[in-house]
């Protein structure tokens, strides 16, 4: 169980919805053809929430700015040709939603558009009073997106729990100054997100009720 607080943000992938084999195909299709092609999809699981950027400049040091522009627009092209088809919400979290009081905004690397499709698409949208994805700004773990939405609620960090799946997710929620939550249904590791020593771990989503 976790505390009462007057707002919860949360995280997409990995956290409310298992989308990684639509993420990963899509990524793996850029990659084809590249001295990169044979990447498996458990190394791209790690990279989930965190920008395109990191993972390209990672597989391709050498290439530049533009290239791996043209790369992201290429990948997001992918995924959303991709339909969502192998996507689907963990059991439990549309019940967890829907018994969590408070008010309720997403904090993903998603941009804003996509990730409301892809709620509204899963049914989980009417959850939510806000739903935040990172536009022009740095994604996490930057805080940026955590502290939009603390912006459109008019809240300080102390009101807020950020519940999220990977170390990326902890880090900024520290950088933003709210509560932390790590999750253990998603991709990221115990160990690595224990660096950031979150404030509540929870197992299964029928934890996120309030004491």
């Amino acid at each position: 169980m976790i505390p009462q607080f007057p707002v919860y943000l949360f995280d997409v992938d990995g956290t409310l919805l298992d989308s990684a084999a639509d993420i990963c195909g899509a990524i793996q299709g850029v990659l084809a053809g590249t001295t990169q092609d044979d990447v498996s999809e458990q190394f791209l699981r790690t990279y989930i929430g965190r920008h395109l950027y990191d993972l390209f400049q990672d597989l391709f040091p050498g290439r530049s700015r533009e290239q791996m522009d043209g790369m992201i627009a290429d990948y997001r092209t992918r995924y959303l040709a991709r339909g969502h088809t192998a996507t689907k919400p963990y059991p439990g979290i549309a019940e967890a939603l829907a018994a969590l009081p408070g008010r309720k905004s997403t904090a993903t690397t998603k941009g804003t558009p996509t990730t409301r499709a892809v709620l509204e698409m899963f049914g989980l949208l009417p959850y939510f009073q806000h739903v935040q994805g990172t536009d022009g700004f740095p994604a996490k773990p930057e805080p940026n997106v955590i502290l939009a939405s603390l912006d459109v609620f008019g809240v300080k960090p102390q009101d807020c729990l950020f519940i999220g799946d990977s170390p990326t997710d902890m880090e900024a929620g520290r950088r933003a100054g709210v509560k932390t939550c790590a999750v253990l249904w998603g991709y990221g590791q115990r160990e690595q997100m224990a660096r950031w020593e979150p404030d509540y771990w929870v197992e299964h989503p029928n934890e996120l009720s309030v004491e």
